[in-house]
């Protein structure tokens, strides 16, 4: 783990917008952090053919991120599976991802909540899944959380499949490190740009914290690390 001063999630926000206004859109940050997610994946295992790969999405942009993990994973090989939590995909970026998943029937496997025997295909796949790919929530996790979000939280963490979490472990506060109801405890984080302040202080919820580069540009940074 490559150690930086951490940063707060309103930080790592202005960081996304500043890119943004400098030219690199938050589609392409999106790319790289899900391309992140699967190399480290395929550096773990060596060799995906054939492997159970199940992400567990939700709408916004962290359920984003686990749709370009998939498409990466069913390059590789991986036999990939989808689980959608939400009805709809909230972000533009997220559902640009998600509309070229609609569109690999052949490689991909996709399961939403409109589909008959949701919760039954929700816990068959990640109870049979050789790694698990959490990607339901990032920032902003508050009070108790709901079906089907806390019970795929719970399956994950019954699952003996290899958890991988996309920058937070689900249900974590990124900011505290505390959680309020119940959170992912994954094998390993793959946390993008830099280090998020919650993460250094749950290990036995982040497991290997792996910090990926995403692309942002250095520039990006000006005026956005002040004082919260």
């Amino acid at each position: 783990m490559c150690m930086q001063t951490p940063i707060t999630p309103e930080q790592m926000e202005r960081i996304d917008a500043n890119s943004e206004k400098l030219g690199v859109p938050r589609i392409l940050l999106m790319e790289n952090a899900g391309k992140a997610i699967a190399e480290h994946l395929k550096n773990h295992f060596k060799d995906l053919t054939g492997k159970k790969a199940v992400v567990v999405a939700g709408t916004g942009n962290n359920g984003g991120d686990g749709f370009v993990a998939a498409r990466h994973l069913a390059g590789y090989g991986a036999k990939t599976t989808v689980i959608l939590l939400g009805l709809d995909v909230k972000t533009s970026e997220a559902a640009t991802n998600w509309r070229g998943l609609r569109n690999m029937n052949k490689t991909v496997r996709l399961i939403t909540r409109s589909d008959t025997g949701f919760d039954k295909e929700l816990e068959r796949n990640i109870l049979d899944a050789d790694f698990v790919i959490d990607a339901i929530f990032g920032t902003g996790i508050k009070g108790m959380l709901k079906p089907p979000q806390s019970t795929a939280i719970d399956l994950i963490n019954q699952s003996k499949a290899y958890t991988v979490a996309v920058d937070i472990p689900s249900g974590l506060d990124p900011l505290t490190g505390e959680v309020h109801d119940r959170a992912v405890a994954a094998d390993a984080t793959v946390t993008f740009h830099r280090i998020k302040t919650g993460l250094l202080r749950r290990s036995d919820l982040t497991g290997e914290v792996i910090l990926a580069p995403i692309g942002i540009p250095p520039e990006a940074e000006e005026g956005a690390l002040l004082e919260e």
